[in-house]
């Protein structure tokens, strides 16, 4: 073998809409790939970004506004937008927006070579091209993989979607009778669904303010904080 075969640098193949791969090939394509260019591995195929509208990328400036916000109540808590989240062998979405507790607060999700890999306890999607794929084969690989809570807000026409896993599958709750959906996972984080679909961000933030100061929120954030104390004990 000569100098030049030993170390030639091996490339990855492009990644191709539709292209059938494992979640370890994938990756190692998508690690391949230019900067600029974005896709997701949902149920085993690849699918490739669609260019993103102005009302999609509001919506998705807002709900990462409402998710930093609310990660400041405590270091255990952090917000990221359009990251990719390693799940199973099928799987390796970029959620529009993940909250997350920080493992040692107790929270699922790892950084594994700078990736988050686990199964955090929301997942948010804004949904306009893609709509069919965030409610159907996407939602069905966070179903499978055991995410608490999925949201998902659908533009045109304007609505919203919110699973609760029960048993391991999820439930679509309604928000409640005044408006506002309630994390179970993140007590605290309120969203007033029809200012978030009007982009209101002032009656947002108003709620989200009384949601960080109830009593709920207090406590899980007093856990956090216990969970964290055990954790160095241990």
């Amino acid at each position: 073998m000569s100098t030049a075969d030993r170390f030639r640098t091996v490339v990855a193949p492009p990644l191709i809409a539709g292209d059938r791969l494992s979640r370890a090939e994938f990756h190692r394509r998508y690690e391949a790939s230019p900067e600029d260019l974005r896709a997701e591995l949902i149920d085993g195929e690849v699918l490739m970004a669609s260019p993103v509208s102005a009302d999609h990328g509001e919506h998705a400036a807002l709900i990462v506004y409402s998710l930093v916000v609310f990660a400041q109540s405590s270091p255990a808590l952090r917000a990221s937008e359009n990251a990719t989240l390693v799940l199973d062998d099928l799987s390796e979405p970029q959620p529009d927006g993940l909250p997350a507790i920080r493992p040692e607060y107790g929270g699922r999700v790892r950084l594994i070579d700078g990736y988050d890999t686990g199964a955090p306890e929301l997942v948010i999607e804004i949904a306009k091209a893609t709509r069919d794929i965030d409610l159907g084969r996407k939602r069905n690989d966070y179903e499978r993989n055991g995410i608490s809570e999925y949201l998902v807000v659908a533009i045109e026409p304007a609505e919203l979607f919110w699973f609760v896993a029960r048993h391991g599958r999820f439930e679509r709750r309604s928000p409640d009778a005044d408006g506002i959906l309630r994390s179970e996972s993140f007590p605290g984080f309120w969203l007033d669904v029809d200012a978030f679909l009007r982009l209101d961000s002032d009656r947002l933030t108003a709620v989200l303010a009384l949601g960080k100061a109830s009593p709920e929120h207090k406590a899980f954030i007093v856990g956090l904080d216990a969970a964290r104390r055990d954790d160095s004990v241990n």
